[in-house]
């Protein structure tokens, strides 16, 4: 079944309905705002929007036009369905409760069914957390809490503007991140998952990027027989999450 987007449920739009929601603390997933707004209203929504530090893109009006052809007056914000969590809170939460962290690390998983599945599955497993970073990444909508089967209303998820700074903190924090990558030549069974752990994760079509590989502490991939190179992003997130999960038992 194709994706058709965001439902009507997931944005709101028009200048003062963007600036009072920001004023009432509403988490945004991301704000699209028309290219050249001139007026003052829409000024002040986007001093709001960067003092809050919201994700946003200042884009032709024909986009905002695909989303919604009622009034939107240059501006459409995407709601997000929870409330995000910061990275120190989850990783003191997991260390105070005299738990070894384990958290995902995703980079550019734009598949909102992908990544719901991989929440999915992070729930299951117990993990304290998922990572993700501002902008290239699915957006947390309705349909992403629905593939997750809501899972995202229970596991914290952080969002950061920087995911570089992110891994050097969970590495200055005593985690082990393991990079998931068909780059590598050893299996992840062969690699100490009994630690504190995140797991990093990539994009369907060119994996991890370059920069977060060099910084994991090693890299690790999954054995596959068949022709097809590598398997589905959320296939692989269970398969090394639970090989984690297992290991820590």
């Amino acid at each position: 079944m194709k994706y058709k987007g965001p439902s009507s449920a997931d944005f709101l739009y028009g200048t003062r309905a963007i600036i009072e929601a920001i004023r009432a603390g509403k988490e945004f997933e991301n704000i699209f705002m028309q290219r050249n707004l001139q007026n003052n209203l829409a000024r002040e929504a986007l001093t709001l929007i960067k003092k809050a530090g919201i994700p946003f893109s200042l884009v032709p009006v024909e986009k905002l036009n695909r989303i919604t052809r009622k009034n939107h007056q240059g501006i459409v914000g995407f709601i997000s369905r929870i409330t995000y969590a910061s990275i120190d809170h989850i990783i003191t939460t997991a260390y105070e409760s005299g738990q070894a962290p384990f958290i995902l690390v995703l980079d550019r998983i734009t598949d909102v069914r992908n990544f719901g599945a991989i929440a999915r599955t992070a729930e299951c497993a117990g993990m304290h957390g998922i990572v993700i970073a501002s902008k290239g990444n699915a957006m947390i909508t309705g349909d992403a809490v629905k593939t997750s089967a809501g899972a995202l209303h229970h596991i914290p998820v952080c969002r950061h503007a920087n995911l570089k700074k992110v891994i050097t903190y969970l590495k200055e924090n005593g985690l082990f991140v393991l990079a998931c990558t068909e780059k590598s030549a050893k299996p992840i069974y062969e690699i100490d998952l009994n630690r504190p752990l995140a797991i990093l994760l990539g994009a369907e079509e060119d994996g991890i990027s370059q920069e977060y590989l060099k910084l994991s502490d090693d890299r690790g991939m999954i054995p596959v027989r068949g022709k097809i190179e590598s398997l589905n992003v959320s296939v692989a997130a269970g398969i090394v999450v639970y090989e984690a999960l297992r290991q820590r038992k």
